[in-house]
């Protein structure tokens, strides 16, 4: 990632993506104390537009006010930068990723006098499980590790520490074959996976894990709204592992993975071993929006 041409805002300025640097005693590369989004950007009849920008803004300020780190910008210049981001780099369509650190400073676990410094850089992303994995569905193994008690990690905050138990999950999963994990938590119910939120389909309801150990995502409040408008009930339940290898459907949501379907877990097959009807519908309705195909939620995207 690091040699490429294009340029990344850091600190107040635009360098060249080569000279956007950091010390090697930055306080966050110690102790993984920071926050960041990720936000992607769609290609569009009328060009580049970020999908749910002021959202994914505001659960970065968010992150940072639970974490109790006090912003050097503003809302408003972070959408701005995030648009800059986009436009300086000549993207159609793009993956934007502003991150929230401390810097060089000070060491030793207690923060106080680390500055706050400030990211935002945009490069194109594909599909984020592998090429086919939206169309064919994935493989997913339910981890070993548990995800956070609230008490242990505030999980609503998009934490750069919270990812060091999703990188534990993830390796495990890929280790033993599988593309993804799927954690529990602390209780033994469904959470999330490592890097998205998890719906499951059961005779034509929408179910998702009623937990307060996984991130309020963004994708998975649109799909809440994309199924209701397209007639579907969605409800909210804890959900047990059995109950996910024994549904219709299941997929995952989040802004790096969109909609995946997933077709097993834990070598068993879910449903009939393809992606099912329910996720097809709510993969077209996404993307339609996305791309600006949807006059409905226009209002989601912010044109460059």
């Amino acid at each position: 990632m690091q040699d490429r041409d294009g340029y990344i805002w850091l600190d107040g300025q635009w360098l060249p993506w080569r000279e956007a640097k950091v010390h090697a005693l930055t306080h966050t590369l110690h102790y993984g104390y920071g926050c960041f989004e990720g936000i992607r950007a769609y290609e569009t009849a009328n060009g580049p537009a970020i999908f749910r920008l002021d959202e994914h803004v505001r659960r970065l300020v968010d992150s940072a006010h639970i974490l109790a780190i006090d912003l050097p910008v503003d809302r408003a210049t972070l959408s701005s930068l995030c648009c800059e981001a986009i436009r300086r780099n000549e993207l159609r369509s793009g993956y934007i990723r502003p991150l929230v650190f401390l810097g060089a400073e000070k060491l030793g676990v207690d923060p106080a006098g680390a500055d706050t410094h400030v990211m935002v850089a945009a490069w194109p992303w594909g599909a984020y499980l592998g090429g086919n994995a939206i169309k064919d569905g994935i493989r997913v193994r339910v981890s070993s590790y548990a995800r956070h008690h609230p008490n242990v990690q505030m999980c609503r905050a998009k934490a750069i520490s919270t990812y060091a138990n999703s990188i534990l999950a993830v390796r495990e999963a890929r280790r033993d074959g599988y593309d993804e994990a799927l954690l529990l938590d602390t209780e033994g119910y469904v959470a999330e996976g490592s890097s998205e939120n998890v719906f499951i389909v059961r005779d034509g309801e929408v179910l998702q894990p009623e937990t307060t150990s996984a991130l309020d995502g963004i994708t998975r409040r649109t799909v809440e709204t994309l199924a209701r408008e397209a007639g579907l009930t969605v409800r909210a339940k804890r959900i047990t592992r059995d109950e996910v290898v024994c549904a219709d459907e299941v997929f995952l949501t989040g802004t790096a993975a969109e909609i995946t379907p997933v077709i097993e877990v834990d070598r068993r097959r879910i449903g009939t071993g393809q992606p099912g009807p329910v996720t097809r519908l709510l993969q077209q309705r996404y993307f339609a929006c996305v791309r600006g195909e949807d006059a409905s939620h226009t209002a989601w995207l912010t044109p460059i």
